[in-house]
């Protein structure tokens, strides 16, 4: 170093601005302090150039223009980060309730729930059971306007989405929230659909996300018509109904491919709130939905306007079916029988029955309307009706006084004791012991032990012939005979004829004391009625399944004769007898030959009568489900009256036919009836002397008042007002 410059000492001048705080030096490199930035290297080697104060203040303004726009960029970027984590969750969310259905390739419609379509015996709808209510239809049978009331009103743009329509969505929720407008769901139809196939009724998001994925699934796998076809075939519209069949049906008691565009309106609104607008139980409500279903189609240009207002001036009405209620207790009948008849089925069945449609109305009409004119009156609260074929096909069935209120069935179900209905039973084993209609009898006071019966009028006529005992119903000679041919026989006699129920054979027998059901005892007495054959009663002729399969069909059987010709000539003569001049003459129709029985039970619990022509064997029970006693109700008084009425419809404009056998044995001229009735040998008094080969041993006569006593006698009331006895 040169002496005399003095020693140089290292200068730390700091530019201005490189200066912290604090006095504190900043020896960060900025950006001019970097190669190519604040200094640019001259042409020649050695010559830097700092760059000029103005570029260095253009260079700050767009850094500090830079820093402005990356808050709008961090804003979008969020929004985009934030967006895809939405996405990627709902994928993710998507993909999880995937998870819980079944794979997709092994997804599949599930079977509809087989339905019994049951058919009267001209072919007409009478019921539907299983758990839809009514057949599979096509679209194609459907008149157009029916399939598209659903989509006016459920989903008016079902042709243009993909299963899931989020415009739908959003003017549903804009409809619900300003209330303007016809009310529609957000759900599309195929939703729907998918709910009904594959979900629980559970409200919840995690169901509605699979309701979604199953609609996309049913949009590719089928078209919109066969979508459409499915929906109108599950989904429910109240009363038991699935499916539009039924509901027409139902309803309207007509098939889905006859309904007017009123009542395709009524439908189509009714799947919104099946309870609440169902027509039979809220018809005003029922109505006012179906308009609004109008006015939607007339929108979407789905009916002309004048159709529209023709159908608004004439909305539809639930109508009753054909038979009435009552029609229910047959179907009921079918289904308790039919696993009888085929084995297991996964498809729909058509059910052919012996039930006549008219007929069936008619014996409604008649007990219902008995009912409601003298139940009261009578204390009757209940009633029951069988009538059938002399064959044992069942032509009418009424199971009580109105099925709405009561689904149990008293005709076949209901056991009650029969009362003196029951003695024919009694007569018949006595007939084939050797009595005749004009067998002599007598009419006096019994004792069995500490039993001691008496007759219904408390008199006793004396020596009686059969014929006279069965038309006046003495219980006397009733027991008399029971005694004499064993109450074992008597027993064996009924299950003979049909009689399936437990008997007691007990003194009693003879007067009815053992429960029956009504329709065991029609179906006896048709044996009587056909000449002696015994029947079973039946009422499915055939089944067959929805293509047409033979599945069953009935085939001639019956339990072969149970009555000796002649002995049922003789039962024929004794039972015509009470129509000629017995309990049963109120109920007698000119120009028919017909015969039957009344029966009335200790303390007028019960009340029975069952006659028959040739053609049709008809029973009425009548009396309250808890055994209340009637109002002295018998056998020839109600019953009869319902019998009558009913078997006066249901003969008329047929030709009568003769009783088996009751010509022949028809009641003697009365100059003729001392002669026949002195006649030891054809006419025994002692039966049991007979089949043992003792003398008849006659009776000891009871000193009584005649049966026909002066009008000042001390008959009840009852038998004053009818001129009657039980």
């Amino acid at each position: 170093m040169a002496k005399g410059r003095g020693r140089m000492e290292p200068n730390f001048d700091v530019p201005e601005g490189r200066v912290r705080d604090r006095g504190e030096l900043d020896l960060r490199l900025s950006r001019d302090d970097r190669a190519g930035t604040g200094e640019r290297v001259g042409k020649r080697a050695g010559e830097t150039t700092r760059a000029p104060a103005k570029t260095t203040a253009r260079r700050s303004l767009k850094k500090s223009g830079r820093r402005r726009r990356s808050w709008l960029g961090r804003i979008v970027y969020g929004t985009v980060v934030l967006g895809l984590w939405a996405v990627i969750g709902i994928a993710g969310l998507i993909a999880y309730h995937a998870s819980q259905l079944p794979p997709i390739d092994q997804l599949a419609v599930p079977k509809r729930p087989p339905n019994i379509a049951i058919l009267a015996s001209d072919g007409s709808l009478l019921a539907n059971r299983g758990e839809t209510g009514g057949r599979v239809v096509s679209i194609k049978e459907l008149p157009p306007y029916l399939p598209r009331a659903f989509v006016a009103i459920e989903d008016r743009r079902f042709y243009q989405h993909f299963g899931v329509d989020p415009v739908g969505i959003l003017r549903a929720i804009g409809q619900n929230l300003t209330r303007r407008g016809v009310a529609q769901g957000g759900s599309t139809l195929t939703q729907q659909l998918a709910k009904n196939l594959f979900l629980t009724p559970e409200r919840s998001a995690s169901r509605k996300i699979q309701e979604a994925i199953l609609a996309l699934w049913l949009e590719h796998k089928y078209s919109k018509d066969e979508i459409l076809e499915l929906y109108l075939n599950r989904v429910y519209f109240g009363a038991g109904a699935y499916g539009v069949e039924a509901a027409a049906q139902r309803y309207f008691g007509k098939p889905a491919k006859e309904v007017s565009l009123a009542q395709a309106a009524m439908l189509g609104g009714l799947v919104q709130a099946p309870s609440r607008l169902a027509p039979n139980r809220n018809l005003p409500a029922a109505q006012a939905r179906a308009a609004q279903v109008l006015a939607a189609m007339q929108e979407l240009g789905f009916v002309p306007a004048q159709d529209a207002k023709v159908a608004l001036a004439q909305p539809a009405r639930p109508a009753n079916a054909r038979g009435g209620g009552s029609a229910n207790y047959v179907a009921d009948l079918v289904m308790d029988v039919l696993d009888d008849y085929v084995g297991k089925f996964d498809t729909d069945i058509t059910v052919q029955t012996t039930v006549d449609t008219s007929l069936q109305a008619l014996a409604e009409k008649a007990l219902t309307d008995e009912l409601n004119a003298k139940g009261t009156r009578f204390n009757v609260g209940q009633g029951a009706l069988v009538s059938m074929r002399p064959d044992g096909a069942i032509r009418a069935l009424i199971g009580g006084r109105d099925y709405a209120q009561s689904q149990f069935n008293r005709a076949t179900t209901a056991k009650r004791q029969p009362g003196s209905s029951f003695k024919p039973f009694v007569y018949l084993a006595a007939v084939e012991h050797g009595a005749t209609p004009e067998t002599v009898k007598d009419d006096a006071p019994i004792r069995i032990g500490n039993w001691a019966p008496e007759n219904y009028s408390h008199r006793y006529d004396g020596p009686v012939t059969l014929r006279t005992a069965l038309a006046h119903s003495l219980n006397t000679v009733a027991v008399r005979l029971g005694q004499e041919v064993g109450p074992k026989t008597v027993v064996q006699t009924a299950q003979r004829l049909g009689i399936t129920s437990p008997l007691q054979a007990n003194g009693s027998i003879a007067l009815g004391t053992s429960e029956v059901t009504l329709l065991e005892m029609v179906g006896a007495y048709g044996a009587f009625a056909n000449g002696g054959t015994g029947v079973i009663p039946y009422v499915v002729t055939s089944v067959k399944s929805a293509a047409g399969k033979v599945l069953y069909k009935r085939s001639e059987n019956g339990l072969g004769r149970v009555i000796d010709a002649n002995a049922d000539g003789m039962m024929n003569a004794m039972m015509h007898e009470t129509f000629a001049s017995g309990t049963a003459k109120k109920a007698d129709i000119p120009g028919w030959e017909l015969a039957g029985k009344t029966g009335t039970t200790q303390d007028f619990r019960d009340a029975w009568f069952i006659g028959y022509s040739g053609t049709l064997v008809t029973g009425i029970w009548l009396g309250n489900d808890d055994g209340e006693l009637t109002k002295k109700v018998t056998g020839g008084t109600l019953p009869a009256e319902i019998w009558k009425t009913y078997m006066t419809q249901a003969l008329k404009g047929q030709n009568p036919v003769p009783l088996p056998g009751l010509n022949r044995w028809r009641k003697p001229p009365p100059e003729t009836t001392a002669s026949v009735a002195s006649a030891a040998p054809s006419a025994p008094t002692d039966i049991l002397g007979q089949i043992f080969g003792d003398p008849a041993t006659p009776a000891p006569r009871q000193q009584a008042p005649s049966r026909r006593a002066p009008a000042k006698d001390d008959r009840n009331f009852v038998e004053k007002l009818f001129g009657i006895g039980e």
